[in-house]
């Protein structure tokens, strides 16, 4: 005897539309309506956070979301292979930043997808080992390297595609380091290690996208609050996400002098993030997309860290627009 089941279908599908009016740009949610007049350096923030809010609201079990995707027949994406993977939660940029659509999609959908992210998880860690209960913390490994890797795809579609790679890594910290409520505190030393102090222009590039805003303070620490709700709740905790972000400080195997100009930096980051047993892989577009560079700008980096002996070497395969990459082979341990 088959049951029927009890729970009624829920779209966890959302988009929102800014449409240009005379007063400053204006949000429209199929749900809600049309929105008030929003200010143009906020309104990437606001769609940001009114798709945050729409999933808050509608929040389900993870054994009842299903791929939204596949639903609509796959029609956001070229043909792949078929859905596969867990199911996760992916934010589209589309129309040059007019419009945004948020939906559950499995693992292969979200990959397939251009201009998506997936969003960080935003729910609370489930209860478990306590602080008080842990012995000693692992020392920094997959975890952090996957943390960094879901924050640098998001950023890559949450920040403007004009970004600099200077302002993509202070972004990436702001948003591993802030608090529940949005607020970092980044010391002056923290800040001169990154050889980012004094560098007010990278603030107010992050300013005017309207992701965050600066308290003006004549000394350290700088202090900032994050206008982006998708980072602002994220699980695991905040000292797990510390950890990520020292370990995109020197992101080995692929670390960097702090000298190094950011745009190798962040390369090295990316490519630290996608490496597992000296080897690596990555589409063409994910990367671009991840350092802010036109593919002959990435693939002048990616030389610069083969003769930086980083890399061992790098290939593109052209059926599938991929970039591989391997390793240095670790010296033999003298004797």
């Amino acid at each position: 005897m088959r049951l029927a089941s009890t729970h009624p279908a829920v779209q966890r599908l959302w988009t929102v539309e800014l449409r240009p009016q005379p007063g400053g740009p204006a949000l429209a949610c199929p749900r809600c309506g049309r929105g008030h007049p929003l200010r143009a350096a906020s309104a990437r923030s606001a769609a940001l956070a009114h798709l945050a809010h729409h999933a808050r609201t509608d929040a389900l079990a993870g054994h009842l979301r299903t791929c939204q995707c596949r639903a609509r027949g796959c029609h956001w994406h070229p043909r792949h292979r078929g859905c596969a993977g867990p199911v996760l939660l992916a934010l589209t940029c589309d129309r040059g930043g007019r419009a945004w659509r948020l939906a559950d999609a499995c693992a292969a959908c979200a990959a397939a997808m251009s201009h998506t992210a997936v969003v960080p998880p935003t729910l609370p860690a489930p209860p478990g080992n306590s602080p008080a209960v842990r012995r000693s913390a692992p020392p920094p490994g997959p975890r952090e390297q996957r943390r960094v890797r879901e924050m640098l795809t998001y950023l890559a579609t949450a920040l403007p595609c004009s970004s600099s790679p200077a302002a993509r890594l202070l972004a990436l910290q702001c948003a591993l380091r802030a608090d529940t409520r949005g607020q970092v505190r980044l010391p002056g030393g923290f800040l001169r290690g990154m050889r980012l102090y004094g560098r007010t222009e990278l603030w107010h590039e992050l300013e005017h996208a309207g992701w965050l805003y600066r308290s003006f303070r004549k000394h350290s620490p700088v202090t900032a609050h994050l206008l982006d709700a998708a980072v602002l709740a994220q699980a695991p905790g905040r000292a797990a996400r510390a950890r990520a972000a020292q370990w995109a400080l020197r992101p080995a195997p692929l670390v960097l002098p702090p000298a190094t100009p950011p745009a190798l930096q962040l390369t090295a980051l990316a490519l630290a993030a996608h490496t597992a047993d000296g080897a690596g892989g990555a589409e063409l577009d994910i990367l671009t997309r991840l350092c802010g560079q036109s593919p002959p700008q990435l693939d002048d980096l990616l030389d610069r860290l083969v003769r930086s002996h980083l890399l061992a070497f790098w290939r593109p395969i052209r059926d599938n627009d991929e970039i591989v990459w391997q390793l240095p082979n670790p010296r033999a341990p003298a004797r």
